[in-house]
């Protein structure tokens, strides 16, 4: 059994170290742990003091892409080298590096494919009370989404196993956190969370700028999200609103109508009529939507067959090549490109 624990980087010389020196060196259950490291742009050391502290991966991007596009090439990188298990922490050494053994409980077990650290939301002095109540309306909106019961649905602190890596599709630039967790949801994939503890604040999040772009940025990933995976559901019932006020002013208009008060009313036959137009338009978008959004479900069947044979799960013929397709142990062609430094 082997744990790949990455880490993304943006100019993280100073708190990187501590980090490393934090994570686990060795867990009951686990054969081989393994560090990555995904220096997302950095213009300071980070690579150097994670090459010195002798990480075995570092993907190496030549500008900052975002937080989203670092962890899906960490994924790709950790699958291709045989992990079993994926966990995802922080460079600023928010979470303790030894519930990384609780994190990943549930997966070794079997009781879940993705684990989410839920942190002590109320307790951490360094968030605002106004940032307290968003984060736990913002996830009160994922589960609502999502139709899963995760507490800290902003957590980065995260496991997967191999088969929920291999899941994993971000379409949002902006983060992964909670896009994620709306697409566990919706492919009914086994995911649960475990209370985790926070280490002091080393210095100030770069995700978010300010509270407002932070809302702004988080609602719009929830709508987007919950768009992408679910649009009948959100289509039918706008087209339900603008149908159901229709049909209101229509009935209005008839209830004029028949009192021999009609003509002085047209402007409300005309509306009513826009409205039910409007809202049988918007409920057609949102059978095209679905059957869009159904594609997308064979494309995400396909590639997640597609990657089952490149990571060597799978022979040319579809067929397991053990027992156990989840438990497999494959470590594929271990390439140089984004690969600084392998084991030894």
């Amino acid at each position: 059994m082997k744990l790949i624990i990455q880490i993304p980087c943006y100019n993280e010389a100073d708190t990187l170290e501590i980090a490393l020196n934090d994570l686990p060196r060795q867990i009951d259950g686990i054969d081989e742990i393994e560090y990555l490291i995904i220096n997302d742009g950095s213009s300071d050391d980070t690579e150097k003091v994670a090459l010195e502290w002798g990480v075995n991966y570092i993907v190496h991007f030549k500008r900052n892409l975002g937080l989203a596009k670092g962890f899906l090439a960490g994924i790709d990188l950790a699958l291709r080298h045989g992990a079993d298990i994926i966990v995802n922490t922080d460079a600023d050494n928010q979470y303790s590096g030894a519930d990384i053994e609780k994190l990943i409980q549930p997966i070794l077990k079997r009781e879940a494919d993705i684990v989410i650290g839920e942190r002590p939301i109320d307790e951490i002095e360094e968030f605002s009370l106004v940032k307290k109540k968003l984060q736990k309306f913002g996830s009160w909106v994922v589960r609502i989404a999502s139709k899963t019961d995760i507490p800290d649905a902003p957590s980065g602190f995260r496991a997967y196993s191999r088969k929920a890596a291999m899941r994993v599709n971000v379409h949002n630039e902006y983060t992964y956190t909670l896009e994620t967790i709306v697409q566990a949801g919706r492919n009914k994939m086994a995911i649960t969370s475990v209370p985790v503890h926070t280490n002091p604040e080393l210095r100030k999040s770069r995700l978010m700028n300010s509270m407002a772009a932070y809302i702004k940025k988080s609602m719009l990933t929830i709508l987007r999200a919950v768009l992408m995976y679910k649009p009948m559901k959100v289509f039918t019932m706008i087209s339900t609103i603008f149908i159901f006020v229709g049909m209101m002013i229509g009935i209005r208009f008839l209830f004029f109508y028949f009192n021999g008060d009609g003509g002085g009313h047209v402007q409300s036959l005309i509306l009513a009529t826009m409205m039910i137009i409007i809202g049988f338009q918007t409920f057609v978008t949102g059978l095209q939507a679905d059957i869009i959004s159904a594609n997308r479900k064979i494309l995400e069947d396909m590639q997640f067959r597609i990657k089952k044979l490149e990571f060597g799960l799978l022979d040319p013929d579809g067929n397991a090549k053990e027992k156990n397709v989840e438990m497999c142990i494959h470590t594929s062609d271990k390439t140089d490109i984004n690969v600084k430094r392998d084991k030894e």
